[in-house]
């Protein structure tokens, strides 16, 4: 049986929410999608608050995934910790609240989400992702195993993507906030793409506004983070996977407005 597998990229501010409530359901009944992984680490701007991360869940997210930013909202903790859907990245050191693994029954076919996060200009401190996907990886073998990269450098991402193929079903980045245009099958059948993007502000620099990113790259003082207004974009991928070999046979890149 074929699974349609939809993972959408850094949900950026209220605006962003909004938008990723608005489309979210339509999207999944258009495409069959039988379950979604998003990214929501920004939905406070730097961090998420419980009731956004209860808003992006009850908005059809099965998976929330975080990153850099995980902590940003400290309330989050709690929420970490009492619910299986909300996961930091596995490769945070053990003293850090949550789980980075999620395990997902769908009846006929099991799905595991791990978040990772990585060190190249990012989580210096955080565990060796690599090291940490051998280990997880040795923990049984569902029908499926989903990894959201939380990474900065694109070089890591791929590294990660080739070393992974055909020992995970789908691979995809987040952290950039800008979709690359490689979405593809690798050559050992996993399912890949650098990063997905975000779900935010069409007219922004990342989902913050332009003016304040501008004052910052000329030496000012920005200020806090200022989520754009107007026309938003949910960017992300669809990632068919076959739950006979447990791999991905398409790869769709996905930009709503």
């Amino acid at each position: 049986m074929l699974y349609n597998i939809l993972a959408v990229g850094d949900v950026v501010g209220e605006n962003g929410l909004a938008h990723l409530e608005r489309c979210l359901r339509p999207l999944q009944r258009q495409k069959g999608v039988h379950f979604t992984v998003v990214n929501g680490e920004n939905a406070a701007g730097v961090g998420l608050a419980p009731q956004q991360a209860w808003r992006i869940y009850d908005a059809g997210a099965d998976a929330v995934t975080l990153g850099n930013h995980t902590f940003g909202k400290m309330q989050i903790t709690e929420l970490l910790e009492d619910v299986p859907w909300l996961l930091r990245p596995a490769n945070y050191t053990g003293r850090a609240p949550g789980r980075g693994v999620g395990l997902f029954d769908l009846g006929a076919a099991e799905i595991r989400v791990i978040n990772l996060i990585g060190r190249c200009d990012l989580a210096w401190g955080a565990d060796n992702p690599f090291t940490k996907m051998d280990a997880i990886l040795k923990e049984g073998k569902p029908t499926f195993t989903l990894v959201d990269f939380h990474a900065e450098a694109t070089s890591e991402k791929l590294a990660m993507g080739y070393y992974l193929d055909g020992r995970v079903s789908a691979l995809w980045g987040t952290h950039t906030h800008v979709p690359t245009a490689d979405g593809r099958v690798l050559p050992k059948r996993t399912g890949y793409q650098t990063d997905l993007g975000m779900c935010g502000a069409v007219e922004s620099v990342l989902g913050i506004e332009p003016r304040q990113s501008i004052e910052s790259f000329l030496g000012g003082l920005p200020g806090r983070y200022r989520s754009a207004e107007g026309p938003c974009k949910l960017e992300g991928c669809l990632f068919t996977l076959d739950s006979a070999t447990g791999l991905c046979t398409a790869v769709e890149r996905l930009d709503i407005r």
